[in-house]
């Protein structure tokens, strides 16, 4: 079975025990299925990516054992393979452009008697799917609607996660059409990972369960692409002393790499795998942890 797997870190800052977790479950996963696992820096948002923090981040994964199969990818790299991307879905008639900013679409949303929930974006309502009226254009939207329509897209669009199990969304209802390429220039989230998987050729993504909800119009966007589907798998978040996920924005703190086997143990011990002894090495408690990886029990996603 051909497997590629990725962990693909935004250097917004070192890797903490959240995104140590997420690192460790794509790299047993791999190493599991006999496969190839590669790192890529999403540095697309150029405004939050801290100087020298994606050099700190590959230094603490070696320093963990985990090192990457191919040379690292850098999303900031990557601008013609995204305008490229664009610009094949405006060629099909699948992107428009879009000149609402965020207090338009909100202000819309609230004449039309939605509401929305804490962490929540709001569901763009169209405004632009037909023309600008006027405005200029600030963002680059995808018509999730015609690309369902066109393409015979299921609604909602189910998938199976590895962990989760079934998953279903209506991307057009519940997220509307999504940003391409942001007001300010920069590529967005949602296409530059579309399209670097695809140019990897990842077969398995293996992350955090905060992304889930990505998850539908990621595939709506490989099928306008004409790129494959990968297999999903989302494993649970390390969550802060709030109970909220464990982020850089979250106060976590650095990971302390003087103790790489003491960190390995505690990502591990999120993704159910049994405590080695103090005295193993990092490459056995990996060896050990790879053995077990396929028939350890999963704890569920918080």
């Amino acid at each position: 079975m051909r497997y590629i797997g990725r962990f693909a870190p935004s250097p917004t800052g070192p890797l903490h025990a959240g995104s140590l977790v997420a690192a460790l479950a794509s790299w047993l996963d791999a190493r599991a299925h006999g496969g190839q696992w590669l790192v890529r820096i999403e540095d697309v948002d150029t405004p939050r990516c801290i100087p020298d923090a994606d050099q700190r981040i590959l230094q603490q994964l070696a320093t963990c054992g985990l090192v990457p199969d191919a040379p690292v990818m850098w999303q900031s790299q990557r601008a013609n393979g995204y305008q490229a991307a664009l610009d094949s879905l405006i060629t099909k008639g699948w992107a428009y452009p879009c000149g609402c900013s965020r207090k338009d679409i909100e202000q819309a949303q609230a004449l039309m008697g939605h509401t929305r929930e804490r962490h929540q974006a709001a569901v763009y309502p169209g405004t632009c799917r037909h023309g600008l009226n006027g405005k200029a254009a600030r963002a680059w939207r995808l018509n999730v609607q015609r690309v369902i329509d066109d393409l015979k897209l299921a609604t909602p669009l189910t998938w199976q996660d590895r962990l989760l199990g079934s998953q279903q969304q209506d991307v057009a209802k519940e997220v509307g059409d999504f940003v391409l390429r942001r007001a300010d220039g920069l590529w967005a989230y949602q296409l530059a990972v579309v399209v670097d998987d695809g140019a990897q050729g990842i077969t398995h993504i293996v992350r955090g369960a905060d992304l889930t909800d990505n998850t539908a119009r990621q595939i709506v966007l490989q099928q306008a692409l004409g790129l494959p589907t990968p297999s999903y798998m989302h494993t649970p978040l390390v969550l802060g002393e709030n109970g909220e996920k464990l982020s850089k924005q979250n106060g976590a703190t650095a990971l302390d790499m003087s103790q790489p086997r003491l960190a390995l143990r505690t990502a591990a011990q999120a993704l159910g795998l049994a405590t080695l002894d103090d005295g193993a090495s990092v490459e056995h408690a990996l060896a050990e942890w790879t053995k077990a990886w396929l028939r350890a029990p999963r704890p569920a996603p918080r």
